[in-house]
């Protein structure tokens, strides 16, 4: 444009315009600018996650089917379904009152049978670490005295030391990094644990989904080490692994079974099946070759697995479901158990009566208890429940209780907090609804410390502690992920 023509307004307006250019360049601002604009646009840090393999499916040759409403086809209406559909899942988590009651049956639903395991670099690495477990305690098993059964509870659980417990871990030195976190499953994780191994890092969860899944932290190959499957239909209420015998997992579910992961066969299959809902599974650490499992409302069952028919056994201990089930370390006869009817009982198998089942010993909350562990030593039992309060019994003979205030509220996508024994009687380990895991002294009967991180994305709710690695706590929350705290 010829600036003869241009107004004395437009000839000074583009003049600041050079001007400006010329100063901007001067100081270099544009290319300034362009660097930081490629910074914020970086690419986030992918974490790891599992990844699931299409299943193939096969071709069917039935016809397509349209669906049309009973009106186009001339048909009155049907009031058979005008209530609305059945919530199964409701109906599954009601159960029996008791083991041999068939009331509040779960609903019919899809067989589970075997399901084959293909991947076999999980195979191997299960029965490596099931391998060393055996060769480490095959002189163990083989040396463990007799439990005499005549003794007094007092005599046969390790009395506490009078003063503070010493601790084994550095609270300070835990902390979490980015490697190690994982979402292993794709919803919310009920259940797991760290394999009893000392060389390699293992855990294998079960979430409400009725996923079993499994994560190889040290593995640096494809998949990132995690391996998932769903062998149940409903949610996974128990995982076991046997200590002598790492390659035989034991799951249980709502839906009122108990599968087998069996690497040596490269399978999962079921071994139990029942019509009523099973919440909780353990074992004996001196019976391999029994389980015990809570079915229905307060039943608990004894199944011996080499008879290969019903249990054994059948007690009806409370009111309502039982949650969690544990044996103490020094007394294998001594087992505990948590219950929604607002108990937490002490119980010996020796002194158990199908008719009138007697406690050794009974903590009562205001609300459900939902969980019952005995510490490391066997000498204190802590309970959980959702009257905000965490029980804490010790003594000679769990004479002594206290209540330690803790806020155990959390909303129905979120699983309910479990408090847990580290590795000693020093601490307990549980989330809150900040994010953080709250660590209560057991001395001071409070929470002396909270292990938080930037991380930290999600509330944990169920946690394990490594049996053989001081300072490795794992947190699992709702959107099946798994943080693991480590002592540098």
């Amino acid at each position: 444009m010829d600036n003869q023509n241009l107004t004395e307004y437009e000839r000074r307006r583009l003049e600041n315009i050079r001007r400006n250019n010329e100063m901007m360049a001067s100081l270099k601002l544009q290319s300034t600018a362009a660097a930081l604009s490629a910074e914020a646009k970086r690419q986030r840090v992918e974490l790891k996650s599992y990844k699931v393999s299409p299943k193939k499916k096969p071709k069917t040759e039935s016809p397509i089917v349209i669906r049309r409403s009973l009106r186009t086809r001339g048909l009155p209406p049907d009031f058979s379904s005008s209530n609305g559909p059945i919530d199964e899942f409701e109906s599954v988590i009601k159960g029996s009152k008791s083991p041999s009651t068939p009331e509040g049956s779960k609903s019919p639903s899809v067989s589970e049978g075997p399901l084959i395991i293909e991947d076999r670099v999980l195979l191997d690495k299960i029965l490596g670490v099931s391998k060393e477990s055996q060769s480490r305690n095959s002189n163990l098993r083989s040396g463990d005295d007799d439990v005499d059964e005549k003794k007094p509870l007092n005599c046969l659980l390790k009395k506490e030391n009078h003063g503070i417990v010493e601790s084994s871990v550095d609270l300070g030195s835990m902390t979490l990094k980015a490697e190690t976190i994982a979402r292993i499953m794709p919803s919310r994780i009920m259940n797991l644990r760290f394999f009893p191994c000392t060389d390699s890092t293992m855990m294998v969860a079960g979430d409400k989904s009725g996923h079993i899944g499994f994560w190889d932290v040290d593995c640096e190959a494809e998949r990132d080490g995690i391996f998932l499957y769903q062998p149940h239909a409903h949610p996974v209420s128990g995982i076991l692994i046997q200590e002598f015998s790492q390659s035989k997992i034991f799951s249980s579910c709502y839906g009122g079974s108990i599968q087998l992961m069996d690497a040596e066969k490269e399978v999962f299959d079921q071994i139990y099946s029942s019509e009523s809902a099973i919440f909780s599974l353990s074992q004996r650490p001196d019976g391999v070759s029994f389980l015990y499992f809570g079915e229905g409302n307060g039943g608990l069952n004894l199944w011996d697995m080499r008879a290969k028919k019903n249990p054994s056994s059948s007690w009806s201990l409370h009111e309502y479901r039982i949650n969690t089930i544990d044996f103490n370390i020094n007394n294998p006869n001594i087992m505990a158990t948590s219950s929604s009817d607002g108990t937490a009982c002490i119980w010996d198998l020796r002194k158990i009566e199908s008719d009138k089942p007697e406690t050794l010993k009974m903590v009562r909350h205001e609300r459900a208890v939902h969980s019952a562990y005995f510490s490391p030593s066997g000498s204190s039992l802590a309970t959980t429940s959702v009257d905000n309060k965490l029980g804490l019994l010790g003594g000679a003979n769990f004479e002594e209780l206290s209540m330690i205030y803790h806020e155990n509220h959390t909303c129905r996508w979120i699983s309910s907090f479990r408090a847990i024994w580290g590795w000693d009687d020093s601490y307990l380990f549980i989330g809150n609804m900040k994010r953080g895991v709250d660590v209560i002294s057991t001395a001071c009967r409070r929470t002396v410390m909270t292990l938080q991180s930037a991380h930290m994305s999600a509330i944990p709710c169920r946690f394990s502690a490594h049996p053989s690695k001081v300072g490795m706590l794992a947190g699992a929350t709702a959107g099946g992920q798994i943080y693991m705290w480590k002592s540098c």
